[in-house]
């Protein structure tokens, strides 16, 4: 009972001036899953740069380690981030992050939930809960939230401890509590692209796919104009057998006599360039990704400095997106030490996003060694003088 105790203290509710008043909140739901995360889920199976783009996010984003004072305690959380039981078939804090971003990026929220053993002594696992599973409803203080479970019924219900509940919105706008995706502003420009990339298999269909016109002219003599009819039949039929013939890796010469014209259907068409609208549809979704064009496969000209501030900003544009992450880890370490019986509390450090971040740390902290070494016998030499 101590436990749960902690786990169920709130701060008391404050007002808010500017806070709408009365709201029945129990009508007032808020969905998760609807049209708009059906939309989401469409464009990443519609377009795999965008699917793309999500899944190297995640992956950069990188792993971290829980820092604790109390070294047992230490040790056991570092032991929970390794093998803690994630779903039915995943294990690590990091597979836990990945998928909870992963929903963070495309639906704009992300909701997990820290499951406790049956003694209510530690922590079983960690569970990424669906989107279509869950829902909000205002409480009574803009500070505060009821999270609700779809269960069988229609009605939701609230979860019966909503202390063990993480949930983090994305750039939620002035108000509101949900967040807004990733991918928001993307449906139009999508749709665009879409028809472009359709245009072009129906152009190809049409065009690539060579069909062939075969004209007979009879000739000026009473013979030809009679039997016109049976002789355009008969060029047909050793047209037909000279194609199949084809098919069949044989090359079969077609003969023909009199006046007989062959052409390509089409032949005199032209495709209508896409690349650049192609270009121009992709370049808003990357702008809207925050990824480097590079390391999504497209060969757009850049420069060496260009290509070095693009990876600085996606630098930047992870670090947001770890700071986001920071609270969820460490509320899921909080509980787990209060279940363990520990008091203390901890914070996350995590990895450097790459190599070169720490060759650049490397060489500052050598030029910086350098400097002072040099000012040292500098004010030796003066010394001696």
């Amino acid at each position: 009972m101590k436990i749960w105790n902690l786990l169920r203290h709130r701060e008391p509710a404050v007002s808010v001036q500017t806070a709408r008043e009365g709201v029945n909140v129990w009508n007032d739901t808020l969905l998760l899953y609807g049209r708009d995360c059906a939309v989401y889920d469409g464009l990443r199976r519609s377009i795999p740069i965008i699917d793309a783009a999500i899944d190297k996010i995640c992956r950069l984003v990188g792993g971290c380690a829980p820092v604790c004072e109390n070294r047992k305690a230490q040790a056991e959380l570092e032991t929970f981030f390794r093998e803690v039981q994630v779903g039915a078939s995943s294990r690590g804090m990091e597979s836990f992050l990945r998928c909870y971003l992963d929903s963070l990026l495309t639906y704009g929220n992300a909701v997990g939930e820290v499951v406790l053993s049956a003694d209510g002594e530690s922590v079983a696992g960690l569970y990424n809960a669906p989107i279509e599973n869950v829902c909000f409803q205002n409480a009574a203080s803009p500070f505060d939230l009821k999270l609700c479970a779809m269960k069988n019924s229609l009605t939701p219900v609230p979860v019966p401890y909503p202390e063990l509940i993480v949930h983090t919105a994305l750039s939620p706008r002035a108000g509101q509590v949900l967040g807004t995706s990733i991918l928001d502003g993307l449906p139009f420009v999508s749709d665009i692209l879409m028809k472009i990339y359709a245009s072009m298999g129906q152009n190809f269909e049409r065009i690539a796919n060579l069909r062939y016109a075969v004209t007979y002219k009879p000739g000026a003599s009473s013979v030809d104009r009679a039997y016109a009819r049976e002789i355009a039949e008969n060029i047909a039929t050793e047209w037909a057998d000279a194609m199949n013939e084809s098919k069949r890796g044989r090359i079969k010469d077609f003969v023909a006599v009199g006046d007989v014209d062959i052409k390509v259907i089409g032949a005199d068409n032209q495709m209508i360039g896409t690349e650049v609208p192609v270009r121009q549809m992709l370049e808003q979704i990357v702008a809207k990704l925050g990824i480097p064009p590079f390391l999504l496969g497209l060969s757009w000209s850049t420069t060496e400095r260009m290509s070095t501030q693009q990876a600085d900003i996606l630098t930047s544009e992870l670090e947001s997106y770890r700071r986001l992450l920071t609270p969820v880890l460490v509320k899921i370490c909080r509980i787990f030490l209060r279940v363990r019986g520990y008091s203390c509390d901890t914070d996350i450090v995590w990895d450097n996003i790459n190599l070169q971040d720490e060759l650049e740390l490397a060489n500052a902290r050598l030029t910086g060694l350098e400097a002072d070494k040099l000012a040292f016998e500098l004010k030796t030499l003066e010394g001696k003088k």
